[in-house]
């Protein structure tokens, strides 16, 4: 949080009905997001639990440029089915191309010749794409998956969490944007959606959530939802101090300054690593700096959690804690197989305005000495498996002694150093 977002909290207002806090937010939202309607969650995974119920039906599809795992997990709950439809592009580990979180309007096309508008719940949009390596979506593609829809009739909806990144990436990957403001972008970008929804730890660094929409109608849909899960509409079961340092934070979003600050250490990373000979995902994307785990460990099989294995292993060389985005962190099929992941990657995340360059060179240093030593890491096996989003909260265990022999190779290299 920045210190105007810390000042905020002192100045909230607990009012159950009333609330200049929610006031304070919800004129934030409309000036922000240009949305006439905005409601309040916890989380935004509370915004997807809302969205889903209202608008999935059993059989229905969810096409999207990739999935993140609670919205899945939300969907299917509803017995609705997720299909990606992301460019041949997005899978590719490797690249320079500026967008590669961009939706495949062609197989859209396709999809809903085969199964009809009507078996489409609606049409999701993720800004910086969580699980492929925060590669980001232009807003060039925005505008033809609108067209899209506007075609056939389809709600198209935004998960907005990434979206400071994204903003930053549209503002100097995408030439017709390069002259444009961050308010004048984003406002173009929510006028395409008829439902804006996110996390307010990622957009707005603080704790919460809201869905925003321009539909009077999609709102009276989703509203009696929130005071059954989440509390009165003038909090969403956020805290007033969060919602003040949220309403400071959205402000805060629009500044290039700030939303640059992630993007450009992420993009030092990446270089950094990649000069070294260690395989992460580019070109550098947003929310954090990706390792390849798949190349990084290519002697672990994919059952064993390469992605798993290898944060567990970065946090034994350096004290770094990276989040595994691969096999793990997706769902067993209803019949008890295991689906691979397409991607297995650990995320280094660089939030804004947390590390210094010499911190992020320390992780670079000791990321580096692990790929030399890459040979001794192992597997995972599961010890405890739950059954639903189970990277939470499931418990594993090396496959073998290998960390305990990483550790003595690091101190046959480090002694009792860091």
């Amino acid at each position: 949080m920045s210190d105007r977002q810390l000042g905020a909290m002192m100045v909230a207002d607990d009012s159950y009905a009333g609330s200049a806090t929610y006031q304070r937010l919800e004129a934030k939202i409309r000036e922000i997001f240009g949305h006439e309607y905005f409601l309040p969650a916890h989380q935004g995974r509370a915004a997807e639990n809302i969205i889903s119920q209202t608008l999935v039906k059993p059989g229905q599809l969810v096409p999207m440029n990739y999935h993140f795992t609670t919205t899945k997990a939300h969907i299917t709950l509803n017995g609705g089915t997720v299909e990606e439809i992301y460019g041949d592009v997005a899978l590719e580990t490797t690249s320079e191309h500026p967008f590669k979180g961009d939706l495949d309007t062609a197989k859209l096309e396709a999809m809903i010749a085969k199964h009809g508008a009507d078996k489409i719940a609606f049409v999701r949009l993720e800004a910086g794409t969580n699980l492929i390596g925060g590669q980001p979506i232009s807003l060039a593609n925005m505008h033809a998956v609108r067209k899209v829809c506007d075609q056939h009739g389809l709600i198209l909806v935004f998960d907005a969490s990434l979206l400071a990144d994204n903003l930053w990436f549209i503002k100097t990957r995408e030439e017709a944007y390069r002259n444009a403001s961050i308010r004048d972008i984003t406002l173009e970008i929510s006028s395409l959606f008829d439902i804006v929804y996110f996390s307010a730890r990622k957009i707005g660094c603080a704790r919460g959530g809201g869905i925003t929409t321009k539909s009077e109608d999609l709102y009276k849909r989703m509203r009696g939802l929130v005071p059954l899960y989440e509390g009165f509409l003038t909090y969403g079961g956020m805290s007033v101090r969060e919602m003040e340092a949220l309403t400071v934070g959205l402000d805060e979003t629009m500044d290039e300054d700030m939303i640059s600050q992630g993007p450009i250490f992420i993009d030092y990373m990446v270089r950094e690593l990649d000069a070294r000979g260690v395989p992460v995902i580019t070109p550098p994307g947003g929310l954090g700096c990706h390792v390849n785990a798949l190349k990084f460990l290519d002697h672990v099989p994919q059952s064993q959690y390469p992605a798993g294995a290898l944060a567990s292993a970065v946090y034994i060389a350096g004290g770094i804690r990276g989040m595994e985005r691969g096999t793990l962190s997706e769902q067993r099929n209803p019949d008890g197989s295991e689906p691979m992941a397409s991607m297995e990657l650990v995320r280094l995340a660089l939030p804004r305005r947390v590390f210094t360059l010499s911190q992020v060179k320390y992780a670079i240093d000791r990321i580096t000495w692990l790929h030399e030593n890459r040979s001794i890491v192992g597997g995972l096996e599961w010890v405890e498996e739950p059954e639903i989003l189970r990277f939470f909260f499931g418990r594993l265990r090396p496959t073998g002694d290998w960390q305990e022999r990483l550790v003595a190779k690091f101190k046959a290299d480090f002694g009792d150093s860091l």
